[in-house]
């Protein structure tokens, strides 16, 4: 499957004007495993069940930062979160939608880190010609449901224990962003 790669060239332009937002880095995966790793370990945000190695990290970050727009958001040194968009699914049909992915560090949250970063990656998808953006989030997760809502998702799916995580069966909900 061809994948668009100009967002290399975009991404920089872009990314210059958000302050403290730039591109992810194979160095940040140790930032980016801890902060999902608390994800993966103490809620069901995440469906893995297993904490990441730094490696297996550097191996995602270089895979889905070479074809997708992705980034982190530090400031004074510190990564507290990040934010890309890979394939959503891989028949050649679905090449123009993507899934977003957003992730803040546990002692970030509740600062709008989250709305700035999806705006971004919103900004440079759309700018790169994909056509629809999606988000699977857990249901129970509201924050980022009503962050989502704000920048213009809307639901579009409901599946019912999908999931079973932390002895609990769990529901996702598909929210979708038409560019």
């Amino acid at each position: 499957m061809e994948h668009n790669t100009q967002h290399n060239i975009i991404s920089d332009s872009m990314i210059d004007a958000a302050e403290n937002i730039r591109k992810v880095e194979i160095a940040d995966a140790k930032a980016i495993v801890d902060i999902y790793n608390y994800y993966v370990e103490n809620t069901a945000i995440s469906f893995e069940t297993e904490p990441l190695t730094v490696n297996e990290m550097a191996e995602r970050i270089k895979d889905i930062s070479s074809k997708f727009p992705y980034f982190v958001y530090e400031k004074d040194g510190k990564i507290l979160g990040y934010c890309y968009a890979h394939q959503w699914k891989e028949r050649a049909a679905y090449s123009k939608t993507l899934e977003t992915t957003i992730y803040i560090d546990k002692d970030a949250t509740r600062q709008g880190l989250g709305r700035i970063m999806v705006k971004l990656l919103i900004d440079l998808c759309r700018n790169e010609g994909y056509r629809a953006l999606i988000a699977c989030i857990t249901q129970g997760n509201e924050a980022s449901i009503k962050m989502h809502e704000s920048l213009g998702f809307k639901q579009v799916s409901e599946f019912k224990e999908v999931g079973f995580k932390l002895d609990t069966w769990l529901d996702v909900v598909d929210l979708e962003l038409l560019l």
